[in-house]
């Protein structure tokens, strides 16, 4: 019993370690743990929304709101962190960005 307690403590103290290193390594970089946080929760929404890109002449105005509202969101999460953490997601961005402008045209046009 005694040993296991002490193999949680240990294990405790090496994941506390750990955090402690991220957050480190994340402020050596110059970010706000917040901004990188959020940065991570936009790459996952950009994937998702990605493929609504290539879609985005067939949505309805409902849809084409919600999706303006969430690359907006991607966007503002993008431009917090440098572009070398994003290198990767480029391509999506681009094509996100690319839905993003021709929806604002499309709706200004219409108006």
């Amino acid at each position: 019993m005694k040993e296991l307690i002490t193999v949680i403590y240990i294990l405790v103290f090496g994941i506390t370690i750990l955090i402690a290193y991220a957050i480190m390594q994340i402020k050596l970089i110059g970010l706000n743990v917040k901004d990188f946080w959020s940065f991570i929760e936009a790459n996952q929404t950009l994937d998702k929304i990605y493929g609504i890109a290539k879609k985005y002449e067939t949505m309805n105005h409902q849809q084409q709101v919600i999706f303006l509202m969430e690359a907006e969101k991607i966007f503002n999460a993008f431009e917090k962190v440098p572009e070398v953490l994003w290198e990767e997601e480029y391509e999506k961005y681009s094509d996100v960005l690319n839905a993003y402008k021709n929806i604002k045209v499309y709706r200004w046009a219409e108006n």
